[in-house]
């Protein structure tokens, strides 16, 4: 049975699950509400399991249904990278390639990939955007770019793919001259609420309502990376950076480690995907940069640039 399990009954899954009912799940898919309802039945007839509890009002995920709705989604991510890659394929040589950066990578590592990308495309012009959280999607979205290297979000906007490429080592930190730096052993999150964190803002509506690691009631909110980073050596707050852009700091001295109570004292790798439109995915040469880029996970840990990115506008 588990061979007549359908594309379409996992997108009518993941549909369900995302929007919280069938009804729901039935305008999304523009369906009527029996036919996702007969969809999710028959899927679970197949699989021998129960997705969702239909006890109460709406339908909520089972323990069972939680556990493969993490599969139903590499599934049909997978299917969708695979078609999308074959389109790309399939179209011409782009008469220029558009791309965005997040912040957080390594600039070095992204100019070596340019200058291999100049030895194996040579007439085709390289338009960088770097740009931080919703920005990083925004000109993919207006159509203005072909993929964008982000820090992977909780969601994407509909329509787009996304397809691991590294990651990027992460790390909070302070300046030498401020109290947290002075704590001895792991620092529990109520100290840490006691001082102002540096947070990295958003300039579109993309995360808005959603924060990513803040853990004190005071922040101060900046958009721009090399802002937060002058301001963390400064003394005027606490946060997180990306291990390549404080290395040197924290190696002379002026920044220092904050070793986080129930947080990895390595620090955290923040996964880095290509993003692009199902639609309308790279072409040969964008490909080629996507590719080229999974070669040097390493490089993007390891990098210890503290250049600072130029933002194209």
């Amino acid at each position: 049975m588990l061979d007549g399990v359908s594309l379409d009954q996992l997108r009518t899954f993941l549909a369900a699950a995302d929007e919280g009912s069938f009804s729901a799940a039935a305008r999304r898919l523009r369906r009527t509400q029996s036919a996702v309802s007969e969809a999710i039945a028959t899927l679970e007839a197949q699989l021998a399991v129960t997705l969702f509890d239909r006890s109460a009002r709406y339908p909520r995920l089972t323990r069972e249904g939680t556990v493969l709705l993490a599969d139903a989604r590499g599934i049909v991510a997978g299917v969708d990278g695979m078609k999308a890659r074959a389109r790309g394929i399939s179209g011409g040589l782009e008469a220029e390639l558009a791309a965005v950066i997040d912040v957080f990578f390594p600039i070095s590592v992204i100019a070596e990939v340019a200058r291999d990308f100049r030895d194996q495309f040579p007439a085709t012009p390289l338009r960088l955007y770097v740009e931080a959280l919703g920005g990083t999607v925004q000109p993919l979205i207006e159509g203005r770019a072909s993929f964008s290297l982000v820090v992977s979000l909780p969601t994407l906007p509909a329509g787009l793919v996304a397809e691991r490429v590294t990651s990027v080592d992460f790390v909070m930190v302070a300046s030498a001259d401020h109290p947290l730096a002075a704590h001895a052993g792991p620092i529990p999150r109520e100290e840490l609420a006691r001082h102002v964190q540096l947070v990295l803002t958003d300039r579109t509506s993309h995360s808005q309502g959603r924060e990513f690691g803040v853990m004190s009631p005071a922040t101060w909110r900046l958009a721009d990376l090399f802002a937060k980073h002058a301001f963390l050596i400064s003394g005027l707050g606490w946060g997180g950076m990306p291990l390549h852009a404080v290395a040197k700091d924290i190696a002379e001295g002026r920044l220092v480690r904050l070793m986080i109570e129930d947080a990895p004292g390595e620090g955290l790798k923040l996964p880095m995907s290509a993003v692009y439109r199902s639609a309308a995915p790279p072409g040969p040469a964008g490909r080629w940069m996507i590719d080229r880029m999974k070669r040097c996970p390493s490089e993007a840990s390891a990098a210890s640039s503290v250049d600072r990115p130029e933002s194209v506008s």
